[in-house]
């Protein structure tokens, strides 16, 4: 049966490969080699597979090429709308510090308003003081006169009964006289000074009426200071929280370790002080110090902002590369960004270098630990600039990008971690690019 099957197979490739003899002459003998229609078969296919090989591997190597032009082509177009975007960040940052540098000469303007008002406050409180304590007197002494009046008359009628009963006509008529000049001369200065005091106290009725007015017109001003004063805070402080929201963070909580370590007390944010004579406390002080508190507090949200890592690691041109997230079937626990060798590398937050070398796959290696738990690391260096236990401000140059360790290029894989886990650096990165 085998044979059979074999010769039928044989008869076919007979059919498209008939067999061959190959002469080969010297001077001395022929030779000659047969090829059998299974060696041409063999033969054939060999070259088709050498061939077909040769097809793919040139179509391949065409659309790597046409694909390549195309991602350098993405890539340059990337580059121009993140340089754009990295731009219009720039302005909007410079109009965001103009603005904050407006609210703060705008608040040292408002205290030193409210600084004059309340003095002014005190200046009015202390005329009408004044004026009270005069009025009090002029109504002591027009009383007082009043009674000395009476008193004069009463003992005039009692010299008058009393000349009557005892003495003579003519000595009667001589004291009578004496008693009565003394009297109008009394009388007189009694109403000259009753006068006087009306005037005055007419005077300081008309005076009290244009204090108040003033003192109204002062605390419309006062208040509408107040309320400018008070949408600028509301400004300042809403895209600080957002900021700290956005990034997973408390602000409650940041505030309040912030506020620990600057403890401090004394200078120009003091609460301020009015004078309220023993009643109730004067609102536009307690206005005044809820500003000082918001301007407290904005401080406070600058310190923290320093102290997280919302500041990006590379100023200069760059590109992602690959981002945080699951990566051929590991974690990938950071972010690249892909540059020439020797790129700068900044710190992204205020820290305290734990770790500054090589660190098996991430190459050159650093490590900064900042406040509230949080780790940043700098991987695949090309040159170190700082030292273990160096203390390091947001901005400061600490490496240079590399290709040390596991890496296929000259790239920055930067990771940021809470409390040991890795976080997606972007989270700090967006966060702070809305803000600064």
């Amino acid at each position: 049966m085998r044979t059979r099957l074999t010769q039928r197979i044989h008869a076919r490739l007979e059919a498209w490969f008939p067999e061959k003899r190959l002469f080969l002459r010297s001077d001395e003998e022929t030779r000659f080699i047969r090829l059998k229609s299974e060696t041409q078969l063999v033969a054939w296919a060999g070259v088709s597979i050498i061939v077909a090989w040769t097809i793919v591997a040139t179509a391949i190597l065409l659309m790597d090429s046409i694909g390549a032009g195309n991602f350098r082509a993405q890539a340059q177009r990337d580059q121009l709308l993140y340089e754009q975007r990295l731009n219009a960040l720039s302005e909007e940052r410079d109009l965001r510090a103009g603005e904050a540098l407006a609210a703060q000469q705008r608040f040292s303007t408002a205290l030193d308003q409210i600084s004059m008002m309340q003095t002014e406050l005190l200046r009015t409180e202390e005329r009408r003081r004044e004026l009270g304590a005069a009025l009090d007197t002029v109504q002591t002494t027009l009383r007082d006169t009043m009674q000395e009046r009476e008193a004069a008359r009463a003992e005039l009628a009692s010299i008058a009964d009393a000349t009557n009963g005892q003495g003579s006509v003519a000595q009667t008529s001589e004291v009578t006289n004496d008693t009565l000049d003394l009297l109008a001369t009394a009388l007189a200065d009694t109403a000259a000074e009753r006068d006087q005091i009306a005037s005055d106290a007419a005077f300081a009725l008309d005076h009290a009426a244009e204090l108040e007015l003033e003192l109204r017109l002062l605390e419309e001003k006062n208040d509408q200071i107040f309320r400018q004063l008070e949408e600028a805070m509301l400004v300042s402080v809403e895209p600080l929280e957002k900021m700290f929201r956005n990034a997973g963070l408390n602000p409650d909580s940041l505030i309040s370790s912030v506020r620990r370590g600057y403890s401090g007390t004394g200078g120009p944010l003091t609460p301020l002080q009015f004078s309220t004579n023993g009643g109730e406390p004067d609102p536009d002080a307690s206005r005044a110090n809820r500003i000082i508190d918001r301007m407290d507090e904005i401080n406070l949200y600058r310190i923290a902002a320093e102290r997280a890592p919302f500041d990006i690691p590379v100023k200069a041109n760059f590109r992602y590369t690959s981002g945080f997230g699951p990566r051929w079937g590991r974690m990938h626990s950071g972010t690249d960004f892909a540059g020439p060798v020797g790129t700068p590398i900044y710190s992204t937050a205020d820290g305290v270098v734990t770790h500054a070398g090589w660190s098996s796959g991430y190459g050159r290696l650093i490590k900064i630990q900042h406040d509230f738990g949080i780790e940043t690391r700098y991987a695949h260096l090309n040159a170190i600039r700082v030292s273990v236990g160096e203390r390091v401000s947001r901005g400061e140059r600490i490496g240079d990008m590399g290709n040390s360790g596991r890496s296929t290029g000259p790239h920055l894989h930067y990771e940021v971690r809470v409390g040991g886990n890795a976080v997606n650096p972007m989270i700090y990165i967006r966060a702070g690019q809305d803000v600064f």
